[in-house]
């Protein structure tokens, strides 16, 4: 496990590992506040797999999460930190995706769970999923479940499950809520807070206050000026999302939404296109974007203020991490005043306010992303890897691996990022030839 954990390159340990791993690994329930990307899931992954008794094919470990996204990316995670231990059986079932498969990964109980709270409910209660080994289960993001209304089925999910179990408990907040819930589900929790303020001289965070009519207007004028390569654009309603997405589109940016309303393949589509390079502007709601890690997020823009300055802090903390600088941009209008004042008391530092006078049309210059999605009808299910896309977009032609991004692998979809200039070339080749022996229908994404 070291091993393994030194070739991940773990150098040492951040702040929440440190503080929490020592109480995971002695047994102790945790209620423990952690910003996303604070290493949180490393400590929980390390502390379910010490327990784990491989030979046992019962549910050992339940983590449960409010996101498909967060739910998939814990799943990977906790696998990466697996292979040291062969045959660790990991299954992610979320809401949004078709049960047929959940069922098929079910018929063995696997050794650990990673779910939503909708999904995992309706397992139980169909017997497809069992319980009565369990021995931890670890609540991520739990401020999120309950924004969300997951109270009500974590407290049934709970009631299945054994009471001599250890419980760990991840908030980014610590509001009342998270601590009634602790004190129903907990027995002594050992507590542990890492403080949520980013380090103020990584990220630079300037305020503008606008009239309400010119708040579109701006914000493209902030995307000309600063010419982030990646940026996500925060709303605080899912509507406004597509309506502010359709704007940028109209005025010639590559602009996606992402919010509860898109089906997952939708979802799946624009999170590959973000972090991948083929579109440089995310517009998302906080629930939306919760989990979500991107890495090298150059800029973090409030569209809209949230009326919590932690939910603030947490926000622009995705922007400025290892060692990148980052950028926080906020658009405020004068009757919102009271909220970048509550910011001020909240990271204890003055705002600095600029001018939008400040800022230099680029000659309406929009920002154009580096790469092209295409979109490939075959996924796991078909047997198809990232190699035979390389492969075959790389044998016996001119292009070179250089040019070719990131490929994403799905059930029955896969994705390859490919740079603009041999976009036309690359969809050619793999429209006319084969990958792996067949032929694919390919396309690409707008």
């Amino acid at each position: 496990m070291l091993a393994n954990i030194q070739s991940l390159d773990y150098q040492e340990m951040t702040a929440i590992q440190a503080q929490s791993l020592p109480a995971i690994l002695e047994g102790k329930d945790l209620l423990a506040q952690a910003k996303t990307g604070s290493g949180k899931t490393a400590a929980f992954a390390i502390g379910l797999l010490h327990k784990l008794e491989v030979q046992t094919y019962k549910t050992q470990s339940l983590v449960l999460c409010p996101t498909r996204e967060l739910a998939d990316q814990v799943s990977k995670e906790i696998r990466r930190l697996a292979r040291a231990i062969p045959n660790t059986n990991v299954v992610t079932l979320c809401g949004g995706k078709p049960m047929g498969p959940q069922l098929t990964s079910l018929e063995r109980s696997p050794h650990i769970v990673v779910g939503t709270p909708g999904r995992i409910l309706k397992h139980l209660e169909k017997g497809t999923l069992k319980l009565n080994q369990l021995n931890m289960l670890v609540l991520d993001e739990a401020d999120r479940m309950l924004d969300m209304g997951f109270h009500e089925d974590i407290m049934r999910i709970i009631d299945m499950m054994p009471r001599k179990r250890q419980t760990l408990l991840f908030s980014a907040t610590y509001p009342e809520q998270i601590k009634k819930v602790s004190r129903a589900i907990q027995n002594k929790p050992v507590d542990v807070r890492i403080e949520s303020l980013h380090d103020n001289a990584k990220i630079k965070q300037v305020f503008y206050e606008v009239q309400r009519e010119e708040r579109v207007e701006t914000l493209m004028l902030l995307l000309r000026h600063y010419r982030p390569e990646s940026s996500v654009v925060f709303c605080n309603r899912k509507q406004h999302c597509e309506d502010l997405a359709d704007k940028l589109r109209y005025q010639g940016f590559h602009a996606l939404a992402l919010h509860g309303d898109l089906e997952q393949k939708d979802r799946d589509q624009v999170l590959v296109q973000f972090s991948n390079k083929s579109s440089s502007i995310l517009i998302a709601t906080d629930v939306a974007a919760r989990g979500l890690d991107i890495k090298d997020l150059q800029a973090v823009i409030n569209y809209e203020l949230s009326p919590d300055p932690e939910i603030h802090i947490h926000r622009i903390g995705r922007t400025g991490r290892a060692e990148n600088e980052g950028l926080a941009l906020s658009l405020f209008m004068a009757s919102e005043a009271y909220r970048v004042n509550a910011i001020e008391d909240y990271q204890k530092s003055p705002a600095k306010v600029d001018k939008i006078s400040s800022l230099k049309d680029e000659d309406n210059t929009r920002l154009s992303p580096p790469m092209i999605t295409l979109n490939i009808n075959g996924g796991r299910k078909n047997k198809v890897r990232a190699g035979d896309i390389l492969g075959a977009l790389t044998s016996n032609t001119h292009l070179e691996g250089k040019q070719i991004g990131k490929i994403d692998i799905f059930d029955t979809a896969a994705y390859v990022a490919v740079e603009q200039a041999i976009a036309g070339q690359a969809l050619k080749i793999l429209s006319e030839g084969n990958i792996k022996g067949r032929k694919f229908k390919v396309r690409k994404l707008r």
